[in-house]
């Protein structure tokens, strides 16, 4: 498969590409140059800005994955250069969709956020973060119709990406792991490793639609019990930290977000590794020398 991947050199993005090359697929990279330049140079590289996205005014995909889409009018710009000459559009989107944060079990069908009144097409607030995925589906599905398939998901943990704040690190080091969640809350979230493969997923085998990309629902004493689980004389969880390290509200206005129903992610492919795999493997890239990121927003 030809497939162009916009962004591709952070985070998430990373694990897209080296699933697309290991794959053997022939991956071109557009993006602004900025981010680990030096990452895949074997890989074909497109650079720009998603406000103008001249260079990718000639050329043709089987697929294109869009990791950096987040200003309305930058995806409709890329959308437009790109309709007539690509096979199937996967987009990158969030569990920040959705209208309602406490409604548990919302398919991919439950009412999604209205765009503000009066609100830039053109400027990023993170108050616009969950409207601004939601009109950025809506105009994709309008230009590609049933070659787009809009992904939400919502944390993403694994190498290069950030964890539940510093937890393994923590584990990595002997220290405590801090949480500012409560203990019962519930949480979902995936390993980038199974993100990225479900991006690939869908986009070689042309599946449209949306899809929550999340893991089952626990609470974050059971998530906790099962990353401290993998290392030998763990640390205890610190329930009351000074500084707020997981930002979830405890009076439980955003319990609904993580008790997604996965159930369509699933039947269209999604593979999950367990809690404890994907904490071991943390772990282990922490204790090799790497350092966690900082949250995304």
């Amino acid at each position: 498969m030809k497939l162009l991947v916009l962004g591709g050199t952070k985070n998430l993005g990373r694990h897209v590409v080296e699933a697309a090359v290991a794959s053997g697929h022939e991956v071109t990279l557009f993006n602004r140059g900025l981010t680990n330049p030096g990452l895949f140079p074997s890989v074909r590289r497109l650079v720009g800005e998603r406000a103008a996205p001249d260079a990718l005014a000639s050329g043709e995909w089987d697929g294109v994955i869009d990791m950096s889409g987040f200003l309305v009018r930058d995806v409709g710009l890329s959308a437009s250069v790109l309709r007539d000459r690509c096979g199937h559009y996967t987009y990158m989107s969030s569990i920040a969709v959705y209208a309602s944060k406490t409604t548990p079990g919302m398919t991919e069908s439950a009412p999604l956020l209205p765009w503000p009144t009066g609100a830039p097409e053109d400027h990023f607030t993170m108050d616009l973060y969950g409207p601004s995925k939601v009109r950025c589906e809506s105009l994709l599905t309008a230009t590609f119709g049933e070659r787009m398939a809009g992904v939400r998901s919502g944390f993403v943990v694994g190498p290069y990406n950030p964890d539940f704040g510093n937890w393994g690190w923590a584990l990595g080091r002997g220290e405590t792991l801090e949480c500012a969640a409560r203990p019962d809350q519930p949480v979902q979230y995936i390993d980038a490793r199974d993100l990225a493969a479900f991006l690939l997923r869908l986009t070689a085998e042309g599946l449209s639609g949306p899809y929550n990309a999340v893991g089952p629902t626990r609470t974050m004493t059971d998530l906790a019990d099962a990353w401290r689980s993998v290392v030998p004389n763990a640390g205890s969880v610190d329930w009351e930290p000074s500084e707020d390290r997981f930002h979830l509200p405890r009076d439980g206005s955003n319990d609904g977000t993580f008790q997604l129903d996965n159930t369509r992610a699933l039947t269209a492919g999604l593979r999950l590794r367990s809690d404890e795999d994907a904490a071991r493997d943390y772990i282990a890239w922490i204790r090799e020398g790497n350092t966690p990121p900082d949250p995304p927003h």
